[in-house]
């Protein structure tokens, strides 16, 4: 069982920056990939970008160059810094987790899942 916490959403202007921290329990989470999804009102959940315990990274195209997702596992948590920030941004932020050396990219790929942080953009 892994429990996920996101916090660090917010509101922000256009091409502001914020940063997500996800803390997770569990004494595996070394060995768990994380990945970032969001949701806005009427859409389905989208991926965002994913990290494996090694490290390695992918990202969706309309994030990639201004979103950038790391890990600490020393401290059990997963970060999505993201710059330049764009209205269309705007989406509760949900992290997720599940034990597979694999970066999926659809939400039932992933095991847990936290409550999720809203981000809102202004234009």
């Amino acid at each position: 069982q892994v429990q996920l916490e996101e916090s660090g959403g917010g509101l922000v202007q256009a091409g502001g920056s914020l940063r997500l921290s996800c803390a997770a329990s569990g004494r595996t989470f070394n060995r768990y990939t994380l990945g970032w999804f969001r949701q806005a009102p009427g859409k389905e959940r989208e991926f965002v970008a994913g990290i494996t315990w090694i490290g390695n990274t992918y990202y969706a195209d309309s994030v990639k160059g201004r979103f950038t997702i790391s890990r600490d596992n020393a401290k059990n948590t997963v970060y999505l810094q993201m710059n330049s920030l764009r209205p269309e941004d705007t989406a509760v932020y949900y992290c997720a987790s599940q034990s597979k050396f694999f970066i999926g990219t659809i939400p039932k790929e992933y095991d847990f899942w936290g409550q999720g942080t809203q981000v809102t953009v202004s234009s």
